[in-house]
Order: C-alpha cells, then sequence, then structure tokens
C-alpha cells in the first residue's frame, strides 16, 4: 500500500468521526435547551422602520457567555439577514431562516463587540442586543454590510430601549 493510499484511508474516518462528534454535540445541545420558549411571532403589520441596515445576522447565545449559542428555533445558525429597527420592537429576516422578532418591551440593551460564537472582526465590529424570552436573558449579534450603518442602529436601540419602559407604564402594564 502506498503512502497516498494509507492516508486516505487513515483519515476519511477521522473525518467521519469528528462530523458524526459535531452532530451529536447539536443534538445534546437541542436537547438541553428544549425549555427555550417560542419566539414571538412577527406583527401583521409594523410601523415604518427606524433603521434598516443589510448584514449578517450571526448568532444568539445566553446573555454574557458568548460562547454558549442559542441552537432551537435556529438561533444559533449564521446567515445574511436585514435588521429593521421598528417602534413595535426589532426585526431580522434571515435568509434561509425564520425571521426572528423581538418586541420593544423585551429589548434590555445593545453594545458594540468584536466578537461572538465563531465570529471576530474588528473593534466594536458587531452589534449585540441584548433581550429576553421567557426567564433568559439572550444576546444577538448583528455585522452591518456598512460601517456608516452601525451608528443609526445604534441610536434607533437606544432610542427604542429608552421608550419601552414608559410605554409599557403607558399600557398600564
Amino acid at each position: 500500500m502506498d503512502t497516498k493510499l494509507l492516508s486516505l484511508v487513515t483519515t476519511l474516518p477521522l473525518i467521519a468521526l469528528a462530523l458524526v462528534l459535531i452532530g451529536v454535540g447539536w443534538r445534546n445541545r437541542l436537547r438541553r435547551q428544549s425549555d427555550v420558549e417560542q419566539l414571538p411571532a412577527v406583527p401583521a403589520e409594523l410601523s415604518l422602520p427606524l433603521a434598516t441596515a443589510v448584514g449578517q445576522y450571526v448568532a444568539t447565545t445566553t446573555a454574557g457567555d458568548w460562547l454558549d449559542r442559542i441552537a432551537v428555533h435556529g438561533l444559533g445558525i449564521r446567515t445574511n439577514a436585514e435588521l429593521t429597527v421598528h417602534p413595535e420592537g426589532v426585526l431580522f429576516e434571515r435568509s434561509g431562516a425564520a425571521p426572528v422578532f423581538i418586541p420593544a418591551a423585551r429589548l434590555t440593551g445593545v453594545r458594540q463587540e468584536s466578537g461572538m460564537a465563531g465570529k471576530f472582526v474588528e473593534k466594536d465590529g458587531l452589534l449585540v442586543v441584548r433581550w429576553t424570552l421567557g426567564s433568559r436573558e439572550l444576546d444577538t449579534g448583528f455585522r452591518s454590510r456598512r460601517a456608516d450603518d452601525k451608528p443609526v442602529l445604534l441610536e434607533a436601540f437606544q432610542e427604542l430601549i429608552s421608550a419601552a419602559p414608559q410605554a409599557d407604564a403607558d399600557s398600564g402594564k
């Protein structure tokens, strides 16, 4: 048996084993996170957006733990997306995945980071939105395609977050 064939015969099973272990790990993560609530439905009608940007939906992780991806509901899948900030909340229209809508009342913060869940960029290159889903506090990362979109998005998020407690008080919640 020549060296190339021996290398192939040795490498292919190792690659197959690695893929199986990755699949088992993802399945176990889904099982551990089965208690995560369903995502809020996207409202039938949304007001005009306060800000819009095209970019990449990075992932949703447990708040404060940028390596703990939330696998359920497709929240851990990286994909291209359009982010729109509306008075009612935030909408991530994801390519190849279900949209993610976060009602304004569930937003708790927004910040800039240099990385999360396997995506690392320049300083303050990611926009990270903190929000609650049931009893869980989550972080969702977004990377805008154009750097000029980030300040506009940040301002829209900050306005939305600061207005949310007042909106709850006005509605008697």
